[in-house]
């Protein structure tokens, strides 16, 4: 499993030109399910994204999670984060997860976060979606559950 994590001010997802999800500080978060994902995959992930401690803390050092600052999350599916271009110029996206694998998971990270107590909005899986943020720092983290980044 894959995860953009970016820290942001606002942010915000639109599907024909009407918000389906908006957040003010916190953290954009991108996932992406890979084929063979399991519960070790979504584990990560779940328990990860809302501790990164990258929020400043009162002396300007990144030392504050999410968690801390009671930030909220915008979470988006994204298959195209497992593309792999290495081999031409069009991605390949046959390391994604099916719809019918993918979409609980997605489901299931949203559900783990919110029973955190955490503020969490979402896109809509499978839609063509328009996202917009202001990416804060800008900082912008890279997950892998597989750790191969």
């Amino acid at each position: 499993m894959r995860a953009v994590i970016q820290r942001v001010s606002s942010a915000s997802v639109a599907i024909e030109e009407k918000t389906v999800g908006e957040i003010g500080a916190g953290f954009m978060v991108l996932i992406g399910v890979e084929e063979g994902d399991g519960e070790r995959d979504y584990a990560y992930i779940a328990d990860k994204v809302p501790n990164l401690r990258i929020f400043e803390d009162a002396q300007g050092k990144m030392n504050l999670s999410l968690m801390d600052i009671g930030g909220a999350i915008l979470a988006v599916s994204q298959f195209t984060l497992l593309g792999d271009a290495r081999g031409g110029r069009r991605p390949s996206f046959i390391t994604a997860a099916r719809p019918e694998t993918a979409n609980p998971m997605y489901i299931k990270l949203v559900e783990n976060w919110r029973e955190r107590g955490i503020k969490v909005e979402t896109g809509v899986f499978g839609a063509d979606m328009k996202v917009g943020l202001v990416n804060d720092g800008p900082v912008t983290i890279l997950l892998d559950s597989h750790k191969l980044f």
